[in-house]
């Protein structure tokens, strides 16, 4: 299974321009991905709004662009545009293995006075891998509100800590076909996303930390597999916001213990400026 995880600013390149068949022809270019897991797609946004763009949907033309991948959309903001059209920013996850639950999750919004933000979300898929089914989320946390982006790392472990209960009671309640039909949850984890914090940051660490109920904790998998080497540039390497500011790297992929004796590379494209960050793969057998 491979996997990529691409932060890919609602399809804008680092000239400027729109084109999400770009996206989709670059990341296939990189890897023959099985699972691509996307952040910043928008709908009815046009410029001056998000610079650039004509206001398509990309979560409906990134799909079209990939016949034989599952699309899941994972819609954080949604508000009325002028012309009348609902607006929509989030997550899409694209599978070409089966897709069998898939759940949406709200992630904590707390008012910091003040300050910046945006309601986020974490889309969840469960994939059906060779060697069994995997959890796939995806997330893009807060950028200005260090109080919200805490507050959804937290939200993040108790996502992952609730589900992994549920796999490890294993128990059908109802079979009916219901909306109440259980679908059995697999214990293997993988979270990823653009995280909008540093290696050395708090939020690292708060990721990692160990769980009281035993849930084995997670894993940063660029230091499982890469161990002692520092993380690799993800954002800020051609397009910078502050012209002196640093290259930074806040786009990770996080595994558990049920998952982690699957990895075998992980792997960061540096080269590709169809984005204003850098995709990220991960291969699991």
């Amino acid at each position: 299974m491979k996997l990529m995880t691409w932060n890919v600013q609602w399809c804008r390149g680092v000239d400027l321009a729109v084109d999400p068949a770009r996206i989709v022809a670059e990341a296939k270019r990189i890897a023959d991905f099985d699972v691509l897991c996307l952040q910043e797609i928008a709908d009815n946004f046009p410029d001056p709004e998000l610079g650039g763009s004509a206001g398509e949907d990309q979560f409906a033309v990134l799909a079209s662009l990939l016949p034989g991948y599952t699309a899941v959309p994972g819609v954080g903001v949604d508000q009325p545009g002028r012309d009348g059209r609902r607006r929509r920013f989030g997550n899409l996850i694209l599978s070409r293995l089966p897709v069998r639950q898939v759940y949406r999750h709200l992630l904590p919004y707390p008012c910091e006075p003040g300050v910046a933000g945006m309601p986020r979300i974490a889309v969840e898929a469960v994939v059906g891998a060779a060697f069994g089914d995997v959890r796939v989320i995806t997330t893009h946390l807060e950028y200005y509100s260090g109080v919200q982006r805490m507050a959804q790392v937290d939200a993040l472990r108790a996502i992952y800590a609730d589900g992994h209960a549920h796999a490890r009671d294993a128990r059908v309640t109802k079979d009916d076909g219901s909306p109440f039909q259980t679908f059995l949850r697999p214990r293997a984890t993988l979270i990823c996303g653009d995280f909008n914090f540093e290696p050395h940051a708090p939020e690292h660490p708060r990721m990692r930390m160990p769980f009281a109920d035993g849930t084995p904790p997670l894993v940063d998998a660029w230091q499982h597999t890469h161990a002692g080497t520092p993380h690799p540039s993800t954002f800020c390497i051609y397009q910078k916001t502050d012209p002196s500011g640093a290259e930074l790297h806040c786009d990770f992929i996080f595994v558990n213990g049920d998952l982690a004796p699957h990895v075998r590379a992980y792997a960061v494209d540096q080269q590709t400026q169809a984005s204003d960050h850098q995709p990220v793969t991960i291969t699991l057998v």
